[in-house]
């Protein structure tokens, strides 16, 4: 009988640095699961799908109402688990990913200010009780998170946002976290890389 895989996702604010560490942690967690015949498929959010993709174009550059955007984030949410997340995990695969429900939270929750409620209903009826089996939270101070986006491509709507929308932003994520101490592992993203690829080594060493 195949063993189910399990599903780690990536956290942070716009200018944490996850990115920087994905396609690394992913070659990581490759070589180890190598041995034992299994894969690491890697996605993101919103997005992962044909039709994720389409509405992650929508999301991140179109103005809509705020429970407009709520909701097509949990629809494209429902077309990546059913097409994605839960085949690779039921064949016994490993799946990464760049954003989950927490960015949810934390951006349309935190940020933009949706009920919490409403939030936790979505998450009940797209999700039913699936939650990663660990999440990867990098955690910087709004400004230095404001320099890094400052240097990076043309922002789309949310990387455009206040450092009060993020600051709003970061304390969900931390609310969460705080929430669910044994799934959330906080990285200080003020480290240097090779400080923080040795905590993400020990995260690897440790699943």
């Amino acid at each position: 009988m195949m063993v189910r895989g399990k599903f780690i996702t990536f956290e942070g604010i716009d200018g944490a640095g996850k990115t920087t560490h994905l396609d690394w942690f992913r070659e990581q967690l490759a070589s180890r699961l190598a041995a034992h015949g299994r894969q690491v498929v890697m996605t993101r959010e919103p997005g992962g799908t044909p039709l994720g993709e389409t509405l992650r174009g929508i999301l991140l550059n179109q103005p809509m109402d705020l429970e407009t955007e709520a909701l097509l984030m949990f629809a494209a949410r429902r077309e990546h688990l059913a097409q994605v997340i839960e085949p690779a995990l039921a064949r016994g695969d490993w799946v990464l990913s760049d954003r989950f429900s927490d960015a949810t939270f934390a951006y349309q929750g935190g940020g933009r200010g949706l009920p919490r409620d409403k939030l936790e209903a979505l998450e009940r009826w797209v999700q039913g009780g699936f939650q990663p089996d660990l999440t990867v939270l990098f955690d910087v101070p709004t400004d230095t998170a404001s320099e890094r986006r400052s240097s990076a491509r043309a922002p789309d709507k949310f990387e455009s946002e206040s450092e009060a929308f993020f600051e709003r932003t970061r304390s969900e994520y931390l609310r969460r976290a705080a929430e669910s101490p044994e799934r959330f592992f906080i990285v200080d993203s003020t480290r240097s890389i090779g400080d923080i690829r040795e905590k993400l080594e020990e995260v690897v060493a440790s699943i």
